[in-house]
C-alpha cells in the first residue's frame, strides 16, 4: 500500500504536490470573514466585472448565456451519462471508473466542502437564476475535469483524435468560463480557484489511474 502511494506521488510530481499544499494551506489559513469572502462587492473585483460586462458585445453576450445554460448540471449529466455508457460498451472499464470518481469527487470537493466553507455572496444584478455560495466556481472547477479527463482518456484509446478533442474543450472551457464571467453567476477570483481546484482532482485522478493501469499491466 505504501508503495503504491509513493508510485501515486512520483508520478504526481513535485511542482502538482506542491500546488496541493499551497492550495491546501490556504483553504486551511483564510478567514472566510475577511471583507474578499464576506463582502466581495466591495473589492476590485466588482470593478473588473462591470468592465469585463460593459466590453462584450450584446451579439456575443447572447452566446456566452446559451453556453451557460448548456455548461449546467442537467446538460453536463447527460454528456457524463453518454461517456460513460460508451465506455462501458467498449469495456474500458479503467476509464470508466476514473470519470466516475473524477466527476464524484469534484462536486463533493466544491459543493460538499470549499463552498459551505467560504460562504461567499455571488454577485449583484446576475442574469439568470442561481443560488449558493460563489467560491469556488463549480463550472471552473468541473469543466476542467470532466472535458480534460474525457480527451485524455479518448486520446489514450484514439491517438490520431487527440489534438482535435483538446482543441474543441479548450475553446469550450473558455466559452464557459466568460459566459460564467458575463452571466455575473462568479467573481474573477471564483473562475480561477474552480480551475485551480479542477486541475489539481484531475492530476490526482489521472495519476492514479496511470498507476493502477501500470499495476494491471504488470500482473497481466
Amino acid at each position: 500500500m505504501i508503495r503504491t502511494v509513493r508510485e501515486w506521488f512520483k508520478t504526481l510530481g513535485i511542482i502538482r504536490i506542491s500546488l496541493v499544499c499551497v492550495l491546501f494551506l490556504l483553504s486551511i489559513c483564510a478567514d472566510p470573514s475577511l471583507s474578499f469572502f464576506s463582502n466581495p462587492h466591495a473589492s476590485i473585483e466588482s470593478q473588473l466585472l462591470e468592465k469585463f460586462q460593459q466590453q462584450i458585445p450584446a451579439r456575443f453576450g447572447s452566446i456566452l448565456l446559451i453556453v451557460y445554460q448548456l455548461s449546467g448540471v442537467k446538460v453536463t449529466g447527460v454528456l457524463v451519462l453518454a461517456i460513460l455508457c460508451f465506455f462501458a460498451l467498449k469495456r474500458f472499464w479503467s476509464g470508466l471508473i476514473c470519470l466516475v470518481v473524477g466527476n464524484l469527487g469534484i462536486l463533493l470537493i466544491v459543493d460538499e466542502i470549499l463552498k459551505p466553507w467560504f460562504n461567499r455572496t455571488r454577485p449583484y444584478d446576475k442574469f439568470i437564476l442561481v443560488g449558493g455560495p460563489s467560491f469556488p466556481s463549480g463550472h471552473a472547477a468541473g469543466s476542467v475535469v470532466f472535458y480534460f479527463m474525457s480527451c485524455t482518456l479518448l486520446a489514450s484509446h484514439y491517438p490520431r483524435l487527440r489534438r482535435p478533442l483538446f482543441i474543441t474543450s479548450s475553446v469550450w472551457v473558455v466559452l464557459i468560463w466568460l459566459s460564467t464571467l458575463y452571466s455575473r453567476a462568479h467573481w474573477p477570483s471564483d473562475i480561477i480557484a474552480g480551475a485551480l481546484v479542477g486541475y489539481v482532482w484531475l492530476s490526482f485522478c489521472l495519476s492514479g489511474l496511470t498507476v493502477w493501469d501500470r499495476h494491471l499491466r504488470k500482473k497481466g
